[in-house]
């Protein structure tokens, strides 16, 4: 964990709570003792973008609430609805093992948003 804080520019103790969420979601395993830290619970083919994004930040949700009270924003719904449901489906199609050929490909690992 420390190597990967370090590497990352992460505080340890924010990348322990987010391997906790990841191993609490299945994704990987911990492993005690001399050489421990965590490994994947699966191969990276199997565990989605979808997945680790879930387990970090919790379900993909619609941005807008229930039909029943959205009190004039209804007309943007079935937009936002759509735009969720499409970001679901597009993560679902990414796995772990895609990053990793990206990253082998040259291409930097950066989960930035500029």
């Amino acid at each position: 964990v420390k190597e990967i804080a370090e590497r990352t520019n992460l505080p340890q103790p924010y990348l322990e709570q987010i391997l906790l969420a990841v191993k609490g979601a299945g994704l990987v395993q911990s492993k005690r003792g001399v050489g421990g830290g965590y490994v994947l619970a699966r191969p990276p083919e199997q565990i989605t973008l979808a997945e680790i994004l879930a387990a970090v930040d919790g379900p993909l949700v619609t941005v807008i609430g229930e039909h029943d009270h959205c009190e004039g924003h209804c007309v943007l719904q079935e937009v936002w609805t759509g735009v969720s449901e499409e970001m679901r489906q597009i993560l679902e199609r990414f796995t772990l093992a895609d990053l990793v050929a990206r990253t082998r490909a040259g291409h930097p690992l950066d989960a930035s948003i500029r």
